[in-house]
């Protein structure tokens, strides 16, 4: 636990992409320096300590292999990490931020810019790696997220839903479904584009706008999957507000998030939304005392199958 090495040897073999550049057949020192454009001296104690960690194997002088820990940090590798370690890309600036813990505890208050100068959202601003990396969490829980009950719903709303890809998954699930992607203006053009790739334009509504100010009426239900855990109790009962009277008195709204389980993954994820954001993981009694603040009651709560949780609320 005390080790700091481990981690930051990892997130620079990602960095370089080395477990891609080593591949299935295995490469050489002189090899691996020239396509990750390294000093091979230093490559090569890097390598060696990787090795220690059973990332790699070096079975004959300055010749490498994947040993299979390494083959999840290849980008072709099903379920890899490359692009949650990469120090350059999102993933690694939201791991470097920890470096801000001491700044959230004593102040409660995000710790990323006391390491990046800048907030998150605004160091991120429309990040390609960001919204790669959400897009990869969307793709396993979409279909669950699909599978729900959405009989009386007409139209359903995505709140802050990127690019599309839960909105596209559900209607596509529910043929009679019209969709609305609400997200903020600079993502509006890559999702309208998403959209009608997967031929939905004719069902699906792209609107550009602040959640924190207001959300456009119309939709029967509106959902906010893996939203309001990067917002303080504050901000994220005025999201619920918004939500709340763009739905009026009959319409649902969905809230889909990792419910915490009082274990050590739970407790870390919610320090890592205090330092990121300022926001924290929230229990289904939080959930509820948060609705109620917005005037909504909890109507049900269902597990889904990956342990997300769903918190259907509606008007009190």
């Amino acid at each position: 636990m005390l080790e700091m090495l481990p981690p930051f040897a990892m997130r620079v073999a990602a960095t370089l992409r080395l477990s891609d550049h080593i591949g299935s057949q295995g490469r050489t020192l002189g090899e691996l320096a020239l396509a990750t454009g390294t000093n091979a001296d230093a490559l090569a104690r890097l390598l060696r300590y990787l090795c220690t960690l059973g990332l790699y194997r070096e079975p004959a002088a300055d010749r490498f292999e994947l040993a299979p820990a390494g083959r999840l940090l290849s980008q072709r590798q099903t379920g890899s990490l490359r692009e949650w370690l990469d120090l350059e890309s999102a993933g690694g600036k939201m791991d470097l931020a920890l470096g801000g813990l001491l700044h959230s505890v004593r102040t409660g208050e995000p710790g990323y810019a006391e390491v990046f100068g800048k907030p998150f959202w605004e160091d991120m601003g429309s990040s390609p790696s960001f919204d790669a990396l959400m897009t990869g969490k969307s793709t396993r829980i979409a279909p669950e997220i699909a599978a729900l009950d959405f009989s009386g719903v007409a139209c359903v709303a995505d709140v802050g839903g990127g690019v599309g890809l839960t909105l596209t998954e559900i209607l596509r699930a529910h043929p009679g479904l019209s969709g609305v992607l609400i997200e903020r203006e600079e993502t509006v053009a890559q999702a309208c584009a998403a959209i009608a790739e997967a031929g939905l334009k004719d069902r699906c509504t792209v609107v550009g706008a602040d959640i924190q100010h207001g959300v456009p009426a119309g939709a029967d239900a509106y959902l906010l999957f893996d939203i309001l855990h990067n917002w303080d109790d504050e901000t994220a009962e005025t999201i619920l507000r918004n939500c709340a009277k763009a739905a009026g008195p009959r319409g649902r709204i969905l809230i889909v998030e990792d419910l915490p389980q009082g274990d050590r993954n739970g407790y870390a994820m919610d320090l890592k939304m205090l330092v990121l954001f300022g926001g924290r993981q929230r229990t289904v009694g939080e959930f509820t005392d948060l609705a109620a603040k917005a005037g909504l009651g909890v109507h049900a709560v269902h597990e889904l199958p990956s342990g997300f949780g769903v918190v259907e609320a509606r008007a009190a």
